[in-house]
């Protein structure tokens, strides 16, 4: 298996252990103009993939109210080191939900997932159709239930 060696280069020593749901900080390499420098993602792991050469983990940070995800091969020459910085405890492999998450409320939208209760909206909804009446006269709409002047019946 030459060819694999001469793709991958030779056997890197194993970086550190984490799973999907640590939190993890990557420091990697960026050529820039013939220099080098080290740059830092840090951020979740949602997924953990493959085996071999071909390992890759994704991590997702919000940045800016943006969320970003990268695809890191694992076995990368780009890779300088990788800090596990908190474990997680999770229940999946694969953490897609937090995509739909936004900031702290990613515990409570996980919860009422596990639960299979509806999230109430975030954003109250107001309804901007109504007339709004001067102050000190009274609306000419009846609020339904009431009894019109005109008659007995209730307006819907």
């Amino acid at each position: 298996m030459e060819w694999r060696k001469l793709v991958h280069g030779a056997a890197r020593p194993a970086p550190a252990t984490f799973r999907s749901g640590d939190e993890v900080r990557v420091w990697y390499k960026i050529l820039e103009q013939g220099k080098e420098r080290l740059g830092q993602f840090e951020g979740i792991v949602i997924r953990c993939r493959g085996s071999g050469a071909s390992q890759t983990f994704t991590v997702r940070r919000v940045t800016y109210g943006e969320g970003v995800e990268r695809v890191f091969p694992m076995d990368a020459r780009m890779i300088a080191r990788i800090e596990v910085l908190r474990r997680g405890n999770v229940k999946r492999s694969r953490l897609y939900f937090l995509r739909d998450a936004i900031g702290k409320t990613r515990i409570a939208a996980a919860e009422t997932q596990a639960s299979g209760a509806r999230p109430e909206p975030a954003v109250p909804i107001v309804d901007t159709t109504a007339d709004v009446q001067p102050a000190g006269e009274k609306p000419e709409a009846v609020v339904a239930g009431e009894k019109s002047p005109a008659g007995n019946k209730p307006q819907a």
